[in-house]
């Protein structure tokens, strides 16, 4: 299985305090010689952490491919065009939110995100949809004619978080899924299970299926275990973990658990 690292949160721990270090340039080489696959980064339209001149050097000097996040918005796709990545995911944004919650509202916005995938394409970018599980996306996908998707995990990685981390005890517990435990474990049953099925109609149509979200140390062996996933993109807890082992242990560490 294919492993995309995201190094937004270095750009996050920069930002926290407005200077020039953490540099996620620096992160290039290391995830490289620990085995990274694919460099992810997410350009903002309101620039919280990867900013311009971010993306810029890292799409000139990485030596691993680089999987660009970004909205539909118009100015941010001139800026992908003209930056030509390895592939541009187009995943939802609402400048309220803390990370992306939620995959691309592909039905209603079908005419903006086809053309969009159109530009895309024709300037040599592969193209990913950022979706939820579910058969609509699916075929909207198959319709849109990119080639991957990427499946939304964060609700699968919530309720497992509700469920096994204590979360519900916290500040920091969804409200949403304020439920006992025995609900709590059927919803991620559910989720997981829809997850694996639609993978599955993805990958038979012809679609590469990429997943990620709030995927760690301690949820992501169910997912790894599905077939149909060929790739995973996981950033915010391989950079948490680095600030205790290190950047290459902790991309080392995930890397023996996918395998």
């Amino acid at each position: 299985m294919l492993l995309g690292v995201n190094i937004d949160h270095i750009a996050v721990l920069r930002e926290a305090r407005k200077i020039n270090d953490p540099n996620p340039l620096d992160a290039l080489g290391v995830c490289k010689l620990a085995g990274a696959d694919q460099i992810t980064i997410h350009l903002r339209e309101d620039r919280r952490h990867i900013n311009d001149s971010d993306a810029t050097n890292i799409i000139n000097l990485s030596q691993l491919p680089v999987n660009l996040e970004c909205s539909i918005n118009d100015e941010i796709i001139d800026i992908v065009c003209d930056l030509k990545p390895h592939r541009a995911t187009l995943v939802p944004e609402n400048r309220a939110e803390v990370t992306t919650e939620g995959g691309l509202d592909l039905q209603n916005n079908f005419k903006q995100i086809k053309k969009t995938v159109k530009r895309l394409k024709e300037n040599g970018i592969e193209v990913s949809l950022f979706i939820d599980a579910t058969e609509e996306m699916i075929n909207l996908s198959k319709e849109l004619n990119v080639q991957w998707i990427e499946i939304h995990t964060g609700l699968y990685a919530n309720l497992y978080a509700m469920l096994y981390s204590g979360l519900n005890k916290t500040p920091h517990s969804i409200k949403e899924l304020d439920l006992s435990r025995y609900e709590l474990s059927l919803e991620l049953k559910k989720s997981l299970k829809s997850i694996k099925k639609y993978s599955k109609l993805a990958d038979k149509l012809g679609l590469k299926v990429a997943a990620g979200h709030g995927l760690n140390y301690q949820n992501i062996e169910p997912i790894k275990n599905i077939k149909n996933i060929k790739e995973l993109n996981i950033g915010q807890s391989i950079i948490a973990r680095s600030v205790f082992t290190g950047l290459e242990k902790a991309i080392l560490d995930i890397k023996e658990l996918i395998k």
